[in-house]
């Protein structure tokens, strides 16, 4: 029985491996993923600017937060989507994980200088300071950005499709040792940055009417990040499509 259901389970993993399955499927949840963003990130902004009070220390300069928080959250959850979907392309060969790993470092990439970008302005009235090298999260941040700039590069300036995925798939792979290093780098060493606030084994410091907004966008910047790498997916997708046919045309031209 146990034999039966690992292999029922592997026959589901890899029906999800047919790129026209998938085109299908993402193909109804677009509309529907793109109109729940856009309720939850404008109720979030609504709640952000509008309706949640000044910070009692930080004035009107903590709705930065709104955005550098969530901004910061999507920047290490798109390099874990594209480190995870590398993992199962290099071992199970799944036709669409290097799609995924790839049309994830664009978007991860992009909230990641929003986050370092928000961060600064945030920092300077805060800190007295656009910028501290010795700040461990500001380092390690800013690391992973250029992992992500590293990542799409190589896909970039690899022309064979198998061997750029395959020398991508292992520099994300290498390059997740820094997700750790960003989490607890407020734990591990003295920082600027406040230790977590929002994900305690006691529960959120951050006041109900600050944590609503924060809750709001955080949720509305991860359903951005889902339909964006859909997009992203099914354009990467069409264009393999593309290549493949101006292959096979230009191989039966030099056969004639």
């Amino acid at each position: 029985m146990a034999g039966m259901n690992m292999i029922s389970a592997a026959q589901r993993f890899h029906a999800y491996a047919n790129p026209a399955r998938f085109m299908a499927l993402s193909a109804r949840l677009l509309m529907p993923l793109a109109a729940l963003t856009a309720l939850l990130t404008g109720a979030g902004l609504w709640f952000a600017l509008a309706a949640s009070p000044p910070d009692y220390q930080q004035g009107e300069t903590v709705r930065i937060m709104y955005v550098h928080v969530p901004s910061a959250w999507l920047a290490m959850m798109g390099y874990g989507v594209m480190a995870v979907a590398s993992a199962v392309a290099l071992i199970f060969r799944h036709p669409l994980a290097d799609v995924c790993a790839k049309s994830a470092a664009p978007i991860g990439a992009a909230f990641t200088f929003l986050a370092l970008l928000t961060g600064s302005l945030w920092g300077a009235p805060m800190w007295g300071t656009w910028w501290e090298w010795g700040d461990a999260r500001l380092v390690s941040m800013l690391v992973l950005f250029f992992l992500y700039l590293g990542y799409m590069a190589l896909w970039a300036t690899i022309e064979e499709p198998v061997r750029a995925a395959r020398a991508a798939a292992v520099l994300a792979l290498v390059g997740s040792i820094n997700l750790p290093v960003i989490r607890y780098s407020v734990v591990w060493w003295n920082t600027l940055h406040q230790p977590a606030s929002v994900f305690r084994m006691d529960g959120p410091t951050i006041a109900p009417s600050m944590l609503l907004p924060l809750g709001l966008m955080g949720a509305g910047f991860t359903l951005l990040f889902v339909t964006l790498l859909l997009v992203r997916m099914r354009a990467e997708i069409l264009r393999r499509r593309v290549r493949n046919l101006r292959l096979a045309q230009a191989g039966g031209a030099s056969e004639v």
